[in-house]
């Protein structure tokens, strides 16, 4: 005799949509929904603490290292719309389990890398288990909580990706106290492992009636236009625009014309792109995209700037982005109260705002700035995600039919991803710009004895490192403070170094407040003050 999952003991079996009532055990399903994402937004800030050690382990070249990032990033963007349609039709609960087991797969298989090629290998199995969890856990969530209750559900789920941003270097930081870097991909592993048994015993099966057949050539074309799309944004920003980015971006828009012009055409598309069209989620879509893009960009120098500037090791850098997720949290309880009181539109605007400030405080930033000056920033962008991009979730999530949760669920998600992925390549393409700029000066005139052979060439490659980023700075100036012929040198360096950040910074931080501050006037004239069906 068979026995199958939903018959064994303990197992949520009954299908929401057989229910009677709400679902009974709701609120703990949606703490595993939240434990499954906060995994994913995990994967990525956690990295940020363990840069360095990976970076002097595997010698990384600044163009490696941007690929051990975005070998996640890319597939991840990508896969996002077709599995969350993926999941609708055969099973939401179903796709949640199997992203959770390639997230692990792909996490095991990087705590045994030893080469720049196996990490990018096993980041990218991450990014597509991601690709599969996200937009499982917005579908489940939205299918399983009344309407009545779903704000405040999705507040909680948008509290934890800030909650995230922070968790992330914290665990890290606490394991590399005392192991490799390594151990910073097994941090996911037995909270995988968890959310799959708990949701088994808590999240009940959900999927979409009346799909019909997945418009796979639609899938195709969605996914060969993101990947590349988020290709060529990284490549183009970070390395120049050369013929890899340019033909990548110049396929990312053939394949969005002949993507748009099918699904117009499409009976059952993968995405209904006249959506895209309505006010209310064209101008949601454009918020939550905006707000990640000012939140990873700002995040990505700040971290920097603790580590490299003011010298915070992994656990310390952990702890000093703690103000971050209380603030987001304290943001999103604040918009499940407030949207339906003053109105979806000043809500998400409003919330940009904040957060545009937050980061436009950052234009004070010099080379003798604290901790402390930061802070401000922290809580206003973490206040802002809160604000903004809890109500805009909804309103995205609310305006699609039952049937196409998981395509909404991938459009919300990859609009996250796609906002994170040009704020770090943007913002830090114009940091580096910058930073490149503030510290030529100085390392052209330091007096360098006439080399040759491999010392000429270890000089060569310090200078051209300094001179790339302010990490590669502070690692050639704590090479040099051990070598009595170069010591005298490394204070002045570090000196110049933080001086030219702290300018890059001021750069980098008006440009994406700026952004960030037009953008919050164009959702406000395109949203509608109230969704359609808010009082």
């Amino acid at each position: 005799m068979t026995v199958t999952l939903s018959q064994l003991p303990g197992v949520a079996s009954t299908p929401v949509d057989q229910m009677d009532r709400p679902y009974s055990r709701r609120w703990a399903a949606l703490g595993v929904l939240c434990l499954s994402l906060l995994i994913v937004v995990m994967a990525n800030t956690a990295l940020i603490v363990a840069a360095p050690d990976m970076t002097r382990d595997l010698h990384l070249t600044s163009s490696d290292l941007q690929w051990v990032i975005d070998g996640y990033t890319v597939p991840y963007a990508a896969l996002m719309l077709l599995f969350g349609v993926l999941g609708d039709k055969y099973s939401r609960r179903g796709a949640l389990f199997t992203g959770l087991l390639v997230f692990g797969g792909g996490a095991v298989f990087g705590s045994f890398a030893d080469s720049t090629t196996s990490v990018i290998v096993a980041r990218m199995i991450m990014g597509v288990g991601a690709a599969i969890i996200m937009p499982a856990t917005l579908s489940l969530l939205v299918a399983t909580f009344p309407a009545a209750e779903r704000a405040r559900a999705i507040a909680a789920w948008a509290a934890t990706s800030g909650l995230a941003i922070a968790l992330g270097p914290l665990l890290a930081g606490w394991l590399l106290e005392g192991h490799s870097w390594q151990s910073t991909f097994l941090i996911n592993v037995p909270i995988a492992a968890f959310a799959i048994v708990a949701a088994l015993v808590l999240v009940p099966p959900s999927k979409a009636h009346g799909l019909g057949r997945i418009d796979w050539l639609g899938g195709l074309l969605s996914v060969v236009t993101i990947g590349c799309l988020v290709f060529a944004i990284i490549d183009g920003f970070h390395f120049g625009w050369g013929a890899s980015a340019l033909t990548a971006a110049a396929v990312s828009v053939i394949g969005l014309v002949l993507f748009v012009a099918w699904e117009l055409r499409h009976p059952q598309p993968l995405l209904n792109v006249r959506k895209l069209g309505e006010r209310t989620v064209g101008g949601a879509s454009l918020a939550v995209m905006l707000m990640f893009l000012a939140a990873f960009g700002s995040m990505f120098f700040i971290a920097q700037q603790f580590q490299f500037v003011l010298g915070f090791g992994p656990l310390d850098t952990g702890v000093r982005l703690l103000p971050l997720a209380v603030a987001v949290s304290v943001g999103a309880a604040a918009s499940a109260r407030l949207a339906p009181r003053i109105g979806t539109r000043a809500i998400v605007a409003g919330g940009m705002l904040v957060a545009a400030t937050g980061i436009l405080l950052l234009v004070r930033v010099d080379g003798a700035s604290t901790y402390l000056d930061f802070v401000p920033t922290l809580l206003l962008v973490g206040v802002g995600i809160g604000l903004a991009v809890s109500p805009a979730t909804d309103v995205i999530m609310g305006s699609f039919p039952e049937k196409d949760l998981g395509a909404a669920g991938g459009l919300n998600d990859t609009a996250i991803e796609l906002g994170g992925s040009l704020g770090i390549a943007i913002l830090g393409s114009v940091l580096a710009s910058a930073y490149k700029d503030g510290i030529t000066g100085f390392l052209a005139a330091i007096p360098i004895p006439k080399l040759t052979g491999p010392q000429a060439d270890l000089v060569a490659q310090g200078l051209q490192a300094s001179g790339e980023s302010v990490g590669g700075a502070a690692i050639v100036a704590e090479e040099l403070a051990k070598n009595p012929f170069g010591a005298s040198q490394a204070r002045p360096l570090m000196d110049a170094a933080t001086v030219a950040f702290a300018d890059a910074i001021e750069r980098a931080s008006l440009v994406g407040g700026l952004a960030l501050a037009i953008g919050a006037v164009v959702v406000a004239v395109v949203l509608p003050a109230r969704r359609p069906g808010q009082d």
